[in-house]
C-alpha cells in the first residue's frame, strides 16, 4: 500500500475553512480542476468532471462534521491505482487552520513512486487552490 499526503496552513478559522470544503459536493467551489460535481445515492456518491473532461466517481466513507474531516474512496477514475481511500481534514492552528489531504492506495501498472507523485501533486495543487480563497 502506497501513501501520499500534503497540508497547508490557511489564515482563516477552522470553522470558516470547513464551511467551504466540508460538504462532499463542494469541490467545484474551491478546486478549479473540478468544475462539476453531482451527488447521487442520497449524497453518498459524487460524480466529478475534471477540467480536461475525465470523470471520477467517489463514495463518501466517513463524515465527521464535529471533527471537520471526511474520507472517501474512488469507485471509478482514470488513475493507475486501486483500493484508494483519502481523507480531507481541517484543524485549528492558533488563529488559522491547517488542512491535510492524504490518501492510501495500491498502484496498478506503475511504480509506487509514480502513483505517489501523481496523488501528492493532486493534493498539493488542490490545497494551493484552496489557499487562494483566503488572501492574507
Amino acid at each position: 500500500m502506497a501513501t501520499a499526503s500534503a497540508f497547508i496552513d490557511i489564515p482563516a478559522s477552522a470553522d470558516q475553512v470547513w464551511q467551504l470544503i466540508g460538504g462532499f459536493d463542494t469541490l467545484p467551489d474551491w478546486l478549479p480542476f473540478i468544475p462539476n460535481s453531482e451527488l447521487s445515492e442520497g449524497g453518498r456518491v459524487r460524480s466529478l468532471q475534471t477540467s480536461d473532461g475525465a470523470v471520477v466517481v467517489e463514495r463518501l466513507e466517513l463524515f465527521d462534521n464535529a471533527a471537520k474531516t471526511y474520507s472517501y474512496s474512488i469507485l471509478q477514475a482514470p488513475f493507475p491505482a486501486k483500493d484508494y481511500l483519502a481523507t480531507l481534514s481541517v484543524e485549528a492552528r492558533g488563529e488559522g487552520a491547517r488542512v491535510t489531504w492524504s490518501g492510501k492506495f495500491e498502484p496498478v501498472g506503475v511504480s509506487d513512486e509514480e502513483v505517489v507523485a501523481l496523488f501528492a501533486g493532486i493534493y498539493e495543487g488542490g490545497l494551493k487552490a484552496l489557499r487562494a480563497n483566503y488572501p492574507g
